[in-house]
């Protein structure tokens, strides 16, 4: 299943690190950022089955990344096949947004396992892997909760996982080595066969995070 938007927010969008302009898929209710040299590529769409039964197309968003943990192993989404995963995209240095939805990744975490007896592998993927090395990752996601797993790795292969996960972001107000990195900031729930069931956004706080995490758990057991 594809990721739907929720409460009318846009689902996500892609950029390159250079001059973007922006791509309207008709149809899917989809943005793409995308770089002036090489756009997004297309990814088609699944079949989804609404409670009617009827049948609709969704864009497809995912897909085979290979990026590092904070140990140096090679991690593939293969590593992540038959858990439960809540992703995010962010950066270590991001001022405000980036460290409040990490701190609520580590409740939801909590959440789920103490009152809800449900492990959930939580997954933070660097967008800025010029300065997020995997000891960086780790000393950084240390301070919210150890459980979490940080990945980096070669800027291509981290945009390459951004284009594939329809994920924008951007630099801006570079001075030098010191700069932002514009971001989208959702959260994504993947089930065990790595397909994304919902995206949600800044406005979830930890304990409706957790709610809408387990209303899909419990229809895809059903």
């Amino acid at each position: 299943m594809s990721c739907i938007p929720d409460h009318g927010e846009i689902m996500l969008l892609y950029a390159d690190l250079r001059p973007t302009a922006v791509l309207a898929i008709a149809g899917a209710g989809l943005l793409i950022h995308y770089n002036d040299e090489k756009r997004a590529i297309p990814k088609g769409s699944h079949q989804q089955t609404n409670s009617d039964g009827s049948k609709v197309n969704r864009p497809a968003i995912g897909g085979p990344f290979k990026l590092f943990d904070m140990e140096k192993n090679l991690v593939t989404e293969s590593n992540l096949r038959g858990n439960w995963t809540l992703m995010y995209f962010g950066y270590t240095s991001s001022p405000d947004v980036g460290p409040e939805e990490v701190k609520k990744m580590a409740e939801v975490i909590q959440i789920l396992e103490s009152e809800h007896n449900f492990k959930i592998t939580p997954v933070f993927v660097t967008i800025d892997p010029q300065r997020d090395s995997p000891a960086q990752l780790k000393a950084y996601l240390g301070e919210f909760d150890s459980r979490i797993i940080g990945l980096t790795g070669p800027i291509a292969a981290v945009r390459q996982m951004a284009q594939e996960y329809r994920v924008y972001f951007k630099k801006v107000d570079e001075e030098g080595q010191d700069y932002l990195v514009e971001c989208s900031h959702n959260m994504y729930l993947l089930d065990p066969n790595m397909e994304i069931l919902r995206c949600f956004g800044v406005e979830y706080d930890a304990l409706q995070l957790s709610n809408a995490i387990m209303m899909e758990v419990k229809k895809a057991s059903k």
